[in-house]
């Protein structure tokens, strides 16, 4: 037991690997997990650094045994099964996320997200937070990212400060949930249009079941960005159904909010940029991965949820 306790020293939101498989076997052997291929008649096997990967995604022609799933979860590893291209085609357009079972993750964030979660206006003031957060990270990812400047992506252009500061002041008026669901479109909306004209795809329409590569890249980084957001979720032990945004009877939502930190900043721009280029989904996959590990993405999920779920409420805030 002492080799799988030392496997937690790396932290979550310190973990750099998120790994998508196809067409291989996963096992244990020798206190490893590996992957298992076979190529030209020969297999191969290959190492996966559980102690610093966040979630594994396993697509099609995989299976894991039993040994291997045990220690991933001794480690915190989340598994998602997925389709071809780690889009998944199951339950019902989800990826069904197995959770490591532990009855002994923290206690006080999930306690203090309860404490404000059945108060609406409470629940209002967090999904604010979490929009005006998203835009402060697009602005600090797009600031200081050299390889977005080179494709003409600068939130310090007037334009776009423009932009980013009147989606502020819309979040910060916004009534009611459904209001900032609506902003949310509307910013969403400007964004692919912004990025669109950057990289000269100007008859983009985002259809999430079109096969043209912004589309898909869209879909594909998007669901990293789910994995990042259910690993942070489940380290700190909050369940996926206490959402501030998404529709409270939608499975996993709360994954959703989380994913959506990031979104717009690393996913969106890189998706039309990488589709510009011709890449290949392995490349696009590799290429948003760098991008996650670069802007401390998991980092920032983190400092968010925990944000939330550690403030105290006064009468202020409350709006009283």
């Amino acid at each position: 037991m002492e080799q799988l306790t030392d496997l937690k020293a790396i932290l979550h939101s310190k973990r750099a690997n998120i790994y998508y498989l196809e067409k291989c076997r996963v096992m244990q052997k020798d206190g490893r997990v590996l992957y298992l291929t076979e190529a030209q008649e020969q297999k191969q096997y290959w190492n996966i650094p559980i102690a610093n990967t966040t979630v594994i995604l396993l697509g099609t022609g995989t299976s894991i045994t039993q040994a291997a799933v045990r220690m991933l979860a001794s480690s915190g590893v989340l598994i998602g099964f997925c389709g071809g291209g780690g889009t998944p085609l199951l339950m019902a357009n989800e990826i069904e996320w197995m959770t490591p079972q532990s009855e002994y993750r923290p206690t006080e964030y999930i306690q203090g997200w309860l404490s404000f979660w059945f108060d609406k206006q409470k629940r209002l003031m967090v999904a604010k937070q979490f929009q005006t957060s998203r835009l402060n990270y697009l602005q600090q990812v797009w600031k200081k990212d050299k390889d977005l400047h080179i494709e003409g992506f600068f939130s310090d252009e007037s334009n776009i400060e423009k932009m980013l500061a009147g989606f502020m002041a819309k979040i910060e008026q916004a009534g009611s949930v459904t209001q900032l669901l609506l902003i949310e479109a509307q910013l969403t909306k400007r964004l692919y249009k912004i990025a669109a004209t950057y990289t000269k795809h100007n008859d983009f329409v985002r259809d999430f079941d079109s096969t043209d590569d912004a589309n898909a890249f869209l879909n594909h980084g998007n669901y990293l960005a789910y994995g990042l957001g259910a690993t942070s979720l489940w380290v700190l032990g909050i369940p996926h159904g206490f959402a501030v945004m998404h529709g409270k009877t939608r499975r996993g939502a709360l994954v959703f909010d989380v994913a959506d930190l990031i979104k717009d900043a690393i996913i969106l721009p890189w998706a039309f940029v990488c589709a510009k280029e011709k890449m290949s989904e392995q490349e696009f996959r590799q290429q948003i991965l760098q991008k996650f590990t670069q802007h401390k993405a998991l980092d920032f999920m983190f400092e968010c949820v925990k944000e939330a779920a550690l403030q105290t409420w006064d009468k202020t805030q409350e709006g009283e």
